[in-house]
């Protein structure tokens, strides 16, 4: 699938690896390169994907907290479907964090940690052990939503703009057999935080809510990610 934008030779210099992977932004790559390593550590055998996947009660009842967060991590083993899984998560995470996101690294953050806490909330009631694609398409729906005028083809077939290409590719798993499941988490959790971040501002604007903005991060978060700005008080003579 052409996603917005095709991957361009290097001319006779050849690729330069490490500068491609230091030009992702700090939060894509730290997720990029976690999922890697933990896909790799499974391919070496150091670690299972069984001691990765989610389960409510190995969680909740015998304290393996740490799947909370390695259900985000493994996207299957290296195979053409892991790198197709590493491109969307690569490119639509930066383009994010590039483009809505630039500069607002908390905000970035505020949004990953959404995703996951309302798909760990689903996961129990729909029978889903890893969740990292479900992810990934939340950023490919908020991406699509944020970007309505960008056009984009599928195999050159047909056009399309980029709201439209969760659903393209809801449609192309559904016409090869796999579950629309994982898929269809991803756009309605995506769906929720465009309407909390961006919908919800306006309507609380217009109608004078006291609450303005839901999304907005915690101090301790911005302090965390290097954003926090101290109040600016404005006193008058």
């Amino acid at each position: 699938m052409d996603a917005g934008g095709a991957v361009g030779g290097a001319g006779g210099a050849g690729f330069d690896f490490m500068s491609w992977y230091m030009d992702i932004p700090v939060v894509s790559r730290l997720y990029f390169t976690s999922a890697f390593l933990t896909t790799a550590g499974c391919a070496l055998e150091i670690i299972s994907p069984f001691s990765l996947y989610f389960n409510f009660d190995l969680i909740f009842f015998q304290g393996q907290a740490w799947r909370l967060l390695t259900t985000y991590l493994f996207f299957g083993a290296f195979s053409v479907d892991f790198l197709f899984h590493m491109y969307f998560l690569v490119r639509y995470c930066r383009l994010l964090e590039e483009g809505d996101f630039r500069g607002r690294t908390a905000n970035f953050v505020m949004f990953l940690l959404f995703g996951s806490f309302v798909m760990t909330l689903v996961a129990p009631f729909v029978s889903v052990h890893f969740l990292g694609s479900s992810l990934t398409f939340m950023m490919v729906y908020v991406w699509g939503r944020r970007n309505e005028d960008t056009r984009m083809s599928f195999l050159g077939v047909f056009s399309f703009t980029a709201p439209y290409l969760p659903w393209v590719m809801l449609t192309f798993s559904v016409l090869l057999g796999h579950s629309v499941t994982i898929d269809a988490i991803g756009i309605v959790v995506g769906h929720m935080y465009y309407f909390l971040e961006y919908v919800y501002p306006v309507i609380a604007e217009i109608r004078g809510f006291r609450v303005k903005r839901i999304m907005e991060p915690p101090r301790l978060l911005h302090w965390l990610c290097g954003t926090y700005q101290e109040p600016v008080h404005l006193h008058q003579d």
